[in-house]
């Protein structure tokens, strides 16, 4: 049959000791002698149930520095056979919540050939031993538990009785909180300090805000590397990509405090002049110019284009949402947003840290405990 995988996989590896117990009448005895243990080269002799593992890529038994098998009959026909496996075996994942992510890897066995009216697998004890933690070698995952279950698995050939362990393993975030959390938060915070450098200080603040911006690039690319090729967003992804928006919209805001402040200053500049000018007896009319005399006096008449920005009530604006100072008390200020560009750092101060903040207290709380 075909097997569509649409998960990214991880391969582990288990070594386990595997035990059979089944009963053939076949090979009941009258004896002083209740068990027979025999030689593991006895296990072809008799008929033994051609269990496999589903799931398993890679399987091998032990033959150091004999078979590692086991065969114990009993007078009533009741046989024992235990031998010593290592597997590698496939554990689909679901990244949605990487790093903070929880899976459940099986390991699943059936009969290959005989059917569920043929065989019947059932667990003798309800849990299965395990070793002692202490030699577990898991780095990135914390051992949480297993727990057996018994499904029947419906094919073509017919239905087949399947018994899974699945082993209950939880990631472990200290990798990526020292690789990652750590050093995307404090460059976040990093790009806060251009909110306290003087706007006027034009190289340090854009120096700042490109070298947050390619660091927080470098990070993302990094974290990635570290995570499977998947097409759908992880926490992680979701983490990393707040932080390049805060670390991005910090340099777009000295940005635009530039762009306002600097054309504030030019409309200054252009409307002194232009009064010297209008002082000056000696006037010189450029393009867009017209020269009016009335009582002996030269008036310059130039486009309103070069004063500035308009305001609702037709008089010139100096900065975002505000007025000059004439107009600034005009009733079409009723009503409407007030902003001051040059209190845009004091805003910052306050909104970037505050919506940082929440956004952290809202993800590791979603994530972590609900």
């Amino acid at each position: 049959f075909l097997k569509v995988i649409i998960a990214p996989i991880i391969e582990y590896t288990i070594d386990i000791f595997f035990a059979q117990s089944w009963s053939d009448s076949r090979l009941q005895f009258n004896s002083s002698m209740k068990v027979l243990m025999l030689n593991s080269n006895m296990v072809g002799k008799i008929w033994i149930p051609d269990t496999f593992f589903r799931n398993s890529r890679k399987s091998d038994a032990h033959w150091i520095t004999t078979p590692n098998r086991l065969l114990r009959i009993w007078n009533n026909g009741k046989v024992l056979y235990t031998l010593r496996l290592t597997i590698n075996a496939e554990c689909y994942l679901h990244l949605h919540d990487f790093p903070m992510d929880e899976h459940s890897c099986p390991l699943e066995f059936s009969s290959y050939g005989y059917p569920n009216n043929e065989i019947v697998y059932r667990w003798k004890r309800k849990s299965v031993e395990v070793a002692d933690q202490r030699y577990w070698r898991l780095y990135q995952f914390a051992f949480i538990g297993l727990r057996n279950a018994t499904d029947i698995m419906h094919t073509q050939s017919g239905d087949y009785v399947l018994l899974t362990v699945f082993f209950d393993l939880s990631r472990r975030m200290g990798y990526f909180t020292i690789q990652t959390y750590i050093p995307c938060s404090l460059t976040v915070v990093l790009s806060w300090v251009s909110f306290w450098i003087n706007k006027d200080a034009v190289p340090a603040r854009t120096s700042l805000g490109i070298t947050t911006v390619l660091t927080m690039t470098t990070l993302s690319t990094i974290s990635r590397k570290s995570l499977p090729k998947v097409s759908y967003v992880t926490a992680m992804d979701l983490f990393v990509s707040v932080c390049f928006i805060f670390v991005f919209a910090a340099l777009m805001e000295y940005g635009t405090l530039h762009y306002f402040v600097s054309n504030r200053k030019s409309s200054k500049n252009k409307k002194k002049s232009l009064n010297q000018r209008l002082k000056s007896p000696v006037i010189d009319v450029g393009p867009g110019s017209t020269l009016i005399q009335v009582n002996n006096i030269a008036h310059l008449q130039e486009q309103r284009d070069d004063y500035g920005y308009e305001c609702l009530d037709g008089k010139d604006c100096s900065s975002f949402f505000c007025c000059f100072d004439e107009c600034r008390s005009g009733g079409w200020r009723q009503g409407r947003i007030h902003i001051r560009v040059a209190k845009i750092d004091s805003y910052s101060r306050i909104f970037f840290p505050t919506a940082f903040g929440l956004f952290n207290l809202v993800y590791w709380i979603g994530y972590l405990y609900l």
